[in-house]
């Protein structure tokens, strides 16, 4: 049973890339993604649902219109659907996000940024 075990350390070794979840694991329709997260990113909402954020290592923020919310090590944060959020990371910080296979990182705000979608570590 223990070839089912994921060690997210070992995982965030295989990729160097900001900004490019790398799935780790599918539960029902949802992926657990890997990324790495330094500077900022591009303001976007998933309109269709919700998206959480769990700090693995460093601490990153989330801005919104009204203000900013700072994630540390070990803290976690749901972004509702449909709301406009920007991340941030002052330096290099290790997030697990959460949500249903096909979200595209960056919503309809596609660009330079947008990750390619379904990639496995």
């Amino acid at each position: 049973m223990d070839s089912n075990v994921i060690n997210l350390k070992d995982k965030l070794t295989k990729f160097s890339e900001h900004w490019s979840p790398r799935v780790i694991a599918e539960m029902n329709n949802y992926q657990f993604k890997l990324a790495k997260f330094k500077d900022e990113f591009v303001w976007h909402d998933h309109k269709d649902t919700d998206e959480v954020f769990l700090v693995i290592h460093g601490s990153m923020f989330i801005e919104f219109t009204d203000k900013t919310v700072e994630l540390n090590e070990g803290e976690m944060f749901v972004v509702p659907k449909g709301v406009k959020h920007k991340p941030f990371a002052k330096e290099e910080c290790h997030v697990l996000l959460v949500e249903p296979r096909g979200v595209v990182n960056t919503g309809e705000n596609t660009g330079g940024l947008t990750a390619l979608n379904d990639v496995w570590v």
